[in-house]
């Protein structure tokens, strides 16, 4: 199934995000997380992440392609353009709808670390990606966008120029950062209607498990957290389910928000592990 079609429905879509391991063991353990959560939770659709530079390209392909085929989920698989060529892309893209795959998020990607060699970059950017994608195959293609801003952007308004850019390139639905503040959502949601851009927004949502695991993610990609809930984190920072606890009842606040004030769904940044999400999607089933 194309994943825009999963938007066209009247229900709240729910996704979920894994990285691919890097070993067969670790791989075969991811799959019987999702499966659990499959079983629990009926997601409507998975998306399995690209490492910097390409660097897990194989991993993500064989995990894309072993969900979708052993699991019967929708998957997605991302795509970036840094470190490198047009045909490597193109040959993944091949190899990718040989095995079943017919969605793709677009992203330009983190450059990877170099001994100070340059890196081929096939493009500069995700709008020209998203070109590619959309001219020479037929992929459902997906685009990320930034509530707080993309961390590299000089102003908002660029960054608001270039989310809209992509929808017009051809992207047919937007998957936001991590953010922890529903109301930033909602005011980017309607800048960007502002601009005409009618695709679905997706929240990305992060349940926070790890103190300075969060910090440091959040820190690289300059989303922020309420100071009320980051003085709550740090008081229990010594307390592995106490801060656990913290973030789920955030995590359960912040989508309840989130879904009541017309979200089309959303998208758990899992970090391959499905205890909190599970729960988080349990409470919200009681709550509707």
């Amino acid at each position: 199934m194309k994943i825009q079609e999963c938007y066209r429905s009247h229900k709240p879509v729910f996704s979920f995000e894994f990285f691919p391991p890097k070993t067969l063991e670790g791989e075969n353990n991811l799959m019987n997380t999702v499966a659990d959560l499959q079983s629990a939770v009926e997601p409507d659709f998975v998306s399995v992440t690209y490492g910097a530079g390409g660097s897990t390209r194989e991993h993500t392909h064989r995990v894309v392609v072993r969900v979708q085929k052993e699991l019967g989920i929708t998957a997605m698989a991302h795509q970036t353009c840094v470190a490198d060529t047009v045909e490597g892309i193109r040959a993944n893209m091949r190899q990718l709808a040989a095995g079943g795959v017919q969605n793709i998020l677009a992203l330009r990607g983190d450059k990877p670390q170099t001994d100070g060699t340059e890196a081929p970059q096939a493009f500069s950017n995700a709008t020209d990606l998203i070109d590619l994608l959309r001219e020479e195959f037929d992929f459902s293609v997906g685009a990320a966008c930034y509530p707080e801003t993309h961390p590299e952007s000089t102003e908002e308004a660029t960054d608001l120029h270039w989310t809209a850019e992509k929808v017009r390139r051809g992207a047919q639905f937007l998957i936001t950062q991590l953010f922890f503040d529903s109301s930033q959502y909602f005011d980017y949601v309607a800048k960007v209607r502002a601009l005409g851009i009618e695709v679905p927004i997706v929240p990305g949502i992060m349940p926070i498990t790890n103190v300075g695991q969060v910090e440091r993610f959040t820190k690289m990609c300059g989303a922020s957290i309420p100071e009320s809930l980051l003085s709550r984190l740090r008081h229990s920072q010594e307390d592995p389910g106490a801060v656990m606890a913290i973030g789920i009842e955030h995590a359960i606040e912040q989508c309840r928000k989130l879904l009541e004030g017309g979200a089309p769904g959303l998208h758990f940044y899992t970090l391959n592990r499905s205890h909190a999400t599970r729960g988080i999607l349990a409470a919200l089933r009681k709550l509707a």
